[in-house]
């Protein structure tokens, strides 16, 4: 009879008695994470799909958009794969500004872009989350699927829950987001789930000028 072992190339599940010593893999993480950042100015997360191809409008939008915020002072930092993050880090290189790509590995999609000027390497989704939310001054939520809605809710409820500091979420892409937007209004708030405040966490925005202009006006008044 063929076993089946629990650990096998799940990285959530290394941790089994003997080997602690893993801990001192993800500690490193999180140093490589913060040297290579900590002198990082002001900066955006830019989150969404790895399978957005580069002819698409979403790909293009999220180009220009990258590359006004870097006209206007900001690096961009984005999970360093193909797709919205490819469009995002050309776009801030292109505009002159410092391009993060923050890497996982996987067995399948991701794979490092050529426009990051920085690159970094994780193995753990944790640290490498830490690093977005850290160092990020707006988070910028393009189209995308499981990953981009994991990345949007988990950063709403850290703002929700004062984990983090209250900063612009945008949700770029009326026509994309607004169905999601409804259930929850409709659903959330019906139920009681969230407060009406709590919807004043996101917006949902189109115009990268607006987008911009948003997350230079909310911190200006700070």
């Amino acid at each position: 009879m063929k076993k089946h072992h629990i650990n096998g190339n799940y990285p959530i599940n290394d941790f089994k008695t003997g080997e602690s010593w893993r801990l001192f893999k993800i500690m490193g993480e999180f140093v490589e994470g913060i040297d290579a950042l900590h002198n990082l100015g002001p900066a955006v997360s830019i989150f969404g799909s790895a399978r957005t191809d580069c002819d698409h409008p979403y790909y293009k939008k999220c180009e220009n958009l990258a590359a006004l915020f870097a006209q206007k002072g900001y690096s961009v930092i984005t999970g360093g794969g193909g797709g919205i993050m490819e469009a995002a880090n050309k776009g801030a290189a292109t505009g002159g500004a410092d391009s993060i790509g923050l890497n996982i590995t996987l067995p399948f999609e991701q794979k490092p872009n050529p426009y990051a000027t920085t690159q970094i390497e994780f193995k753990y989704f944790f640290v490498r989350k830490v690093m977005f939310l850290k160092y990020a001054q707006a988070f910028i939520i393009m189209p995308g699927g499981f990953g981009t809605l994991d990345e949007l809710f988990e950063t709403i409820t850290l703002i929700q829950t004062q984990r983090i500091r209250k900063v612009p979420v945008i949700l770029v892409g009326k026509v994309y987001w607004e169905g999601m937007v409804h259930w929850v209004k409709d659903q959330f708030i019906k139920e009681k789930m969230i407060s009406e405040k709590d919807l004043s966490l996101f917006h949902l925005l189109d115009d990268p000028e607006e987008i911009v202009r948003v997350v230079a006006d909310f911190h200006k008044d700070r």
